[in-house]
Formats: C-alpha cells, structure tokens, sequence
C-alpha cells in the first residue's frame, strides 16, 4: 500500500485539471484494500475512489482520501468451449484487456475498444459505447467493504447495471473497494455492427464480414477521429448521457426534425444522442472561455487550455440550459464532478 500527502491529481484526470489532494492511497493487492479499510476504520475523512481519472471533473483541491487501485493481472479461471471466464485486475487499462481478449479470440469486447479508463471503473459506470456494454460481459465482482475489511463477491444481477449505472454510483458508493471482475467472453464471434457508422466504414472499407481485429481497428479509427487525444486537449470522452425519452416526446421531435438520429430502446422508449441536440443547438466547436465543445463531436468538453474545473461545469450548465430551452429535454452529465 502507498500512501502520499498534498498529492497532485494532475496525473489522475485526463481534463489536466491540476488540483490536490489532501492523502493518496494506492492498493495493489486483496489484503492491500483490506489493509486500507482497517486504516480508515472509524475516520471520518471524505473518500474518492478514482480509476484512471477519464471520467472526473475536478473543481477543487480534495480535501480528504483519494483511493486508487494497481492490482494487475488477468487470468482464466474456466473454460468451456463456447466461452471463457477472465479474471482481471482492477486496476488493469481497460483497452489493454479489450487487446488481449481479441487477440486470444475471446469475444464479445471488441465494440468497447479504446474507451478509456481502468476495469475497476468499468464495473462502477457500466461503461458502453457502439451498442454494447461491460455489463453484458460482466460474470462477477469482488469487492472490499470499507465498513470491515471483509470479501465481497457480487454477481451481475446484485449490481443492477443500467445505463452508464449501477449501485456501486448509488447506494454502495464508497461502499466497497473493487479488486477484481470477471468477464464473461465468448468463443464465437457475434460482430454488433448496427450502431452508429459502423457498417458504413466497413463498407468504405470494402469489408462485408469483419474478424474481430477488423472490427477492432474500425471502433479505434472512429473514436480517434471523433474524440481528441486528452494529452492535447484535457477531456473526459462523453461529457453527457444521452437521453431516453418517451414514445410521444421522441414522435413530437421527430415530426420537427425528420433526420434526427435515434436508438430503439423498447416500444415506449427511444434515446437521443445528445451529442446531436448540442450541435443543433450551435455549440459544436464553440467556447466558454477556456473552456470548449468539441469540433467533430459536440458531446465531448475541452480544456482549451488552462480551464478550471468551474470554467468546464460553467459550459456545461450553459449548455444544458440551451438544449432544455430548444428542445425540453434535460440532459445529465455522465462525468463525475467532484
């Protein structure tokens, strides 16, 4: 276990936000998180359990304990021949362990390519992009309960996973420290193509019937050419969720906007890219201040450069504002603002 004082979390949110915290604790092991939960017994300093930062909003310095898990590995633990059961890390790069499993042939990751962050995160957020989510490969988390040290083990279901949710960013929050998760991955390959432009770069492409590796390289050139690098403009991917609105709402848009993108969710149900009603709302490549909207994808917000955490929240209330003005529809921010 390592512990730091007055640290800088400038290496641990991919907004380049440089704000401090009070302590830092990283754990590498089981017994490392127990370890730290017996030392926070009975201390009532406030807790923030972050993964590799990209999906944190830092507003201020911290004035409490920012917990950080680098347990690494990834091992089979069964296998049949239809499926494979892989126990990971929590702290391993979450694109580190997509790689490993296409390159393995263990299937079903491949739309998850290039998202950023840590396993441990994917388990809290539900992370998904492209028509998938980790929550339709996750078997298992296990867990440290902060309360008492003891080991967890949580099946899928225990964490009713929905959209970019789940109870570990609600009722078990900074409840538990995550040590592991146990993906559930197939042997035969299933590609999820009708999401987004997917198929139409596989057919720009001249590929009809994509490997998993092509699959693969089509998601990472997408997301390279839509979002930008955080090392040359601090952001967090997706700054907002999109949102899924009612039967009436959606056919009451649709009628005034005939070419408006949308996803079935159920037949009352559809979502809205948000990224869509923010550009109709004039905001793609447009500034606050420091703060900006990207210019090929109005749902990512940037640090043109030395933003403060407020500069970034003040274009997102400003941006809501407009999207609820234009279209009545509300939309929330799946970043943590911390």
């Amino acid at each position: 276990m390592n512990i730091l004082h007055d640290y800088s979390l400038l290496a641990h949110n991919t907004f380049g936000i440089d704000a401090r915290c009070q302590t830092f604790v990283e754990y590498a092991s089981t017994s490392g998180a127990t370890e730290l939960a017996r030392l926070l017994e009975g201390k009532d300093e406030p807790l923030l359990i972050i993964g590799g930062g990209s999906n944190l909003l830092l507003t201020k310095d911290y004035d409490g304990v920012v917990i950080h898990s680098v347990i690494k590995g990834m091992e089979v633990v069964s296998e049949t021949d239809d499926e494979v059961l892989l126990r990971v890390g929590s702290g391993e790069v979450w694109d580190d362990v997509v790689a490993a499993c296409v390159a393995k042939g263990w299937h079903g990751a491949e739309n998850l390519s290039l998202i950023p962050g840590e396993v441990g995160a994917s388990a809290v957020q539900n992370i998904g992009a492209y028509g998938a989510e980790a929550a339709d490969l996750i078997d298992r988390v296990e867990a440290v309960r902060l309360s008492d040290g003891e080991s967890v083990v949580f099946m899928n279901a225990d964490c009713q996973y929905g959209y970019r949710q789940s109870r570990f960013k609600h009722e078990w929050k900074n409840q538990y420290l995550v040590t592991y998760v146990t993906y559930r991955l197939k042997k035969h390959f299933e590609p999820k193509l009708d999401y987004g432009n997917i198929r139409v770069e596989l057919e720009r492409r001249g590929i009809a019937e994509p490997t998993a590796q092509e699959l693969r390289q089509v998601i990472i050139d997408i997301r390279q050419e839509k979002l930008p690098d955080p090392q040359v403009e601090g952001n967090a991917g997706s700054f907002f969720m999109n949102p899924i609105v009612d039967r009436e709402k959606y056919e009451s848009l649709l009628g005034q906007y005939p070419q408006m993108p949308h996803y079935h969710i159920d037949e009352a149900h559809e979502k809205i890219p948000a990224g869509w009603l923010i550009d109709q709302c004039g905001w793609k490549g447009k500034s606050l201040g420091r703060a900006g909207v990207h210019s090929k994808q109005a749902l990512v917000l940037v640090n043109r450069g030395g933003a403060t955490g407020a500069d970034i929240v003040r274009l997102c209330e400003t941006v809501r504002q407009d999207v609820k003005r234009k279209f009545d529809i509300q939309i929330e921010p799946e970043v943590n603002i911390i």
